[in-house]
């Protein structure tokens, strides 16, 4: 004990360190002082108190010292469930001062001069902030000659005081330090200063470090703060962007600094969102840099024990993931400021998702936090292991239920109950995929296996593949009439005029297809824009009554049709920005014309449309039914039947974690091929990597076109497509095949593996390879 008052007698002697000992309620007296739980914890970080931060206020100990924020709204303005943010304290676990007033006896006269200090201490008073008149070419001046002279004490003490309280960070930073209240576009502050101040902090000191470090304990600790309204949110924005957070040693304050921030009321988080915005891209990067670190850093603790015990920090990750969700917000209120991609922390890829999936499923939002209440931390590559895992855990549990049905029928069961196995003859593939799908409905979440009739081959996913590519070539061919090919789009929409049954039916099967690829993990190689995959998770769940519309895009925009026909959606641009007489110069109608396999047709946008001009003032409805009907009512009953069919197969609660650019990556992957990576992951049987014949090989394999090289890819894989993941995550394998020059390369699309005969040299392997590889097609050779 003598250790921590020598302490406290250096600091004021020395007046460095400024901390405060809390009596604690329903303690003996040594522990009215001290955290006497975990004495020995903070004996061993003594150093902490000198050098280093106090171990008291921000040790992570349950009696930490910070008053507990009152419970007001969590709301996310992202998602739906709420995470429990367990509090740093309760409010009643320390005592304050109250100062105790008699009560007044209308009786007994008092002196005047006692109800005024009654009525006084009752108002609040008004917020009286420093005096500051720094501005930010006199800061940076002031930089310059520390940086000459080598003498920081002044720029030390400027950042003292600057971060001591939120009163002194208001009344520098703020336009008008007396205002009251916030504007959800405009924060009101000096916000090119803020960046000056943190852009010089980066390069200062560790010293200056720890003294913003102790300087933001204390604003943290403040009692009662006599704030303007807002300006609490105010400076909150100002600390979070502050540099400091960058490393390990201030995650436990920063870990108070986001908690306090997470238990901000719904409007205070309204104001943050929005001001999120306005931040340089390059400062918002940075602030989700630094939160993403944290998380990794407590996900992941070091085994040097420089962080609190897990147990007292289980608040720690849901108020990161929690300011996180906040910029989530900020970057899809408008136009997306960060790629979605930029909000991931692939770390993650590493946590046993499942059980955190389990948790989120079973669990409800206020028992336990799970990482899939926030999806857009999660990537892909982790998206993609849950929805396969779980897809896994369907196929075992129906084929379990076979397994009971069979037994308790008292027939006798065989492996086939266990798949859903399609036979087709190639010759009647669509027909023959159609009726098997049709007949087979009950088996649609079991593992698929394809058996091509007259074919000896056995199935072990490379025919799956192979059925899968010749199917989609053959029903998005042009004779058959269901989809529309746009060349300047380069992708295909759903035509008009299919709405018999027998068509109805065959886009219900291509929704199976994405279905059936997605949950047994194949890439299928559409061409389908964007707004397809939103209409596909319009809504992600079925609905239970089937009347309901699903696959309506609400307010479609330009942009979306700009994704299919960029050439009307210029028009229609220009339509809208025309400056002269629109009804007298263009002379439409209230109707639209599309050209569908070279056949025009025309429909009308509303009743008697065709009579119905278009004008200045009109234009804008014009547009919008425009919109609608191309995008949601021409093609309702074509996109229904793919809707069902695609969900009848995949209908999981994983699906609600995609985003539209993510269901479109897991079903059709990527096209970015890069030959190198996989040339890293590649995996040798009979062969060595340093082998002659090797680097021939892939010295072959670089000098193919991009054409061949997608040849190649399909060859050996079944697919031209790049899974999620990239090349480096396929297992490809290159197997040592006959010492005959006369043998072509054989590929196994089961197992991604080539069979490399010992060719003598360069030329003849890459005539055998390219032969190989442009002939190849069924279980063999044509």
């Amino acid at each position: 004990m003598t250790w921590l008052w020598e302490k406290v007698r250096k600091s004021f002697l020395n007046r460095t360190l400024t901390f405060a000992v809390v009596p604690c309620v329903s303690r003996s007296p040594i522990g009215d002082h001290l955290h006497s739980k975990n004495i020995e914890t903070c004996e061993e970080a003594e150093d902490h108190w000198g050098d280093r931060l106090s171990p008291c206020p921000f040790c992570g100990h349950e009696d930490s010292p910070i008053l507990a924020r009152s419970q007001r709204s969590c709301s996310d303005p992202t998602v739906s469930g709420y995470s429990r943010l367990p509090p740093i304290g309760n409010s009643n676990q320390f005592l304050t001062y109250r100062p105790t007033i008699p009560p007044i006896n209308n009786q007994n006269p008092i002196d005047q001069s006692c109800r005024n200090i009654q009525k006084n201490l009752q108002i609040e008073s008004k917020p009286q902030y420093p005096t500051r008149h720094e501005t930010r070419e006199e800061f940076l001046q002031e930089i310059r000659k520390a940086r000459k002279n080598e003498n920081y004490m002044t720029v030390q003490r400027f950042y003292m005081r600057l971060f001591n309280s939120f009163s002194e960070i208001c009344a520098l930073f703020k336009v008008n330090p007396n205002q009251s209240g916030a504007k959800l576009d405009d924060p009101d502050l000096h916000l090119e200063f803020v960046y000056a101040i943190n852009d010089a902090l980066k390069d200062l000191s560790s010293g200056i470090h720890k003294t913003v470090l102790k300087s933001i304990i204390n604003a943290l600790l403040e009692n009662n703060k006599n704030l303007y309204e807002k300006d609490e949110v105010r400076a909150l924005f100002v600390l979070l962007q502050c540099p400091v957070f960058g490393t390990q040693s201030s995650a436990p304050i920063f870990a108070h600094l986001l908690n306090y921030i997470a238990q901000l009321s719904k409007d205070d988080h309204q104001l943050l969102v929005h001001w999120f915005r306005i931040l340089e891209l390059d400062k918002l990067r940075s602030l989700i840099r630094y939160i993403m670190q944290f998380i990794t850093l407590r996900q992941f603790s070091p085994n040097d024990k420089s962080l609190p015990p897990l147990g007292k920090t289980l608040w720690w990750i849901p108020s990161a993931t929690k300011n996180l969700a906040l910029i989530n917000a900020a970057n899809k209120l408008g136009t997306e400021l960060l790629h979605f991609t930029e909000l991931y922390n692939s770390a993650l890829d590493h946590i046993d998702l499942m059980r955190d999936y389990y948790n989120w499923q079973s669990l409800g939002p206020y028992e336990c936090f799970s990482y899939c209440q926030y999806p857009f931390i999660l990537s892909i590559v982790a998206k993609r292991i849950i929805l396969t895992k779980d897809s896994e855990q369907q196929m075992i549990l129906n084929a379990r239920k076979s397994l009971v049905s069979k037994v308790a029928r008292r027939q006798t069961p065989n492996i086939d109950i266990f798949f859903l196995n399609i036979n087709v003859r190639r010759s009647h593939l669509v027909q023959d995929s159609l009726n098997e799908i049709a007949f087979k409905q009950k088996d649609l979440k079991k593992k698929l296996k394809v058996t091509f009739a007259g074919e000896p081959g056995l199935d072990m996913g490379g025919l799956t593949k192979e059925w899968f590519l010749l199917l989609i070539r053959e029903i998005f061919h042009a004779e058959y009439g269901m989809f529309v090919y746009y060349s300047h789009s380069r992708c295909y929409w759903f035509s008009t005029g299919q709405t018999d049954h027998t068509n109805l039916r065959e886009y219900n099967l291509i929704g199976v297809l994405m279905g059936l690829a997605v949950y047994n993990s194949i890439i299928l190689d559409l061409s389908f824009p964007g707004i397809c995959y939103r209409k596909l998770l319009s809504p992600p769940v079925v609905p239970t009554v089937n009347d309901d519309r699903v696959g309506v895009v609400e307010n479609p925009t330009l942009d979306d049709l700009n994704e299919i026909m960029p050439d009307v959606a210029s028009g229609l641009k220009h339509l809208l920005e025309y400056e002269g007489n629109v009804e007298e110069d263009m002379g439409l109608t209230f109707q639209v014309s599309l050209e569908e396999h070279r056949t025009p047709k025309t429909h009308k946008l509303k009743p008697n449309g065709e009579n119905i001009p278009v004008t200045n003032e009109s234009r804008e409805e014009y547009i919008n039914l425009y919109l609608n009907w191309v995008l949601n009512l021409s093609i309702y009953e074509q996109f229904r039947a793919f809707y069902f069919g695609f969900h009848s197969v995949c209908a999981s609660n994983a699906l609600i974690m995609l985003r539209p650019e993510e269901v479109e990556l897991l079903v059709c992957g990527t096209d970015t091929l890069d030959l190198h990576e996989l040339r890293k992951a590649t995996e040798y049987d009979g062969y060595r990597p340093d082998d002659n014949i090797i680097s021939i090989f892939w010295n072959v394999i670089d000098s193919l076109s991009d054409d061949q090289k997608r040849k190649f890819l399909l060859f050996v894989t079944g697919s031209d497509r790049v899974p999620v993941g990239g090349m480096g995550d396929m297992n490809f394998k290159i197997t040592r095949g006959p010492n005959r020059s006369d043998y072509l390369p054989e590929a196994h699309t089961c197992f991604n593996q080539l069979v490399l005969p010992q060719y003598p040299d360069h030329d003849q392997l890459k005539e055998k390879l390219v032969t190989a590889i442009l002939n190849a097609e069924g279980f063999g050779m044509e």
